[in-house]
């Protein structure tokens, strides 16, 4: 078996590896244009006017709410499913291992109606 020296092992990466780039080096100040600086702050208080209004409106807080509650059922929906599936399986936390063949059937009956719809 061969053996190697370290200086072998070492990725040669390149001259400029070690250097951290053009991009960490800080730019010169551009002067000031106090009419720009001026239009720029009226336009970030319509912003931040237009913002709030957006937030506070009935139809965003109507829309939220109700993707919220979709968020909710598709969350129980999608858990009653995977109930469901352990049930017949046996396994898992709705497993129905112990149970008599009549009350395992009531329990997936009883599942199946939940999964199906509320």
């Amino acid at each position: 078996m061969m053996e190697k020296n370290k200086e072998e092992e070492v990725v040669n990466a390149g001259i400029l590896s070690g250097f951290s780039g053009l991009e960490s080096v800080p730019g010169p100040q551009l002067p000031q244009i106090d009419f720009l600086k001026q239009w720029n702050d009226e336009n970030q208080k319509k912003y931040a006017e237009n913002d709030a209004r957006f937030k506070s409106s009935s139809v965003v807080k109507e829309l939220l709410e109700k993707s919220r509650l979709n968020k909710e059922r598709n969350q129980r929906e999608t858990q009653d499913k995977y109930c469901l599936r352990g049930a017949e399986w046996g396994v898992g936390d709705c497993s129905t291992q112990g149970m008599t063949q009549e009350d395992r059937d009531e329990f997936v009956s009883m599942l199946k109606k939940r999964a199906g719809g509320d």
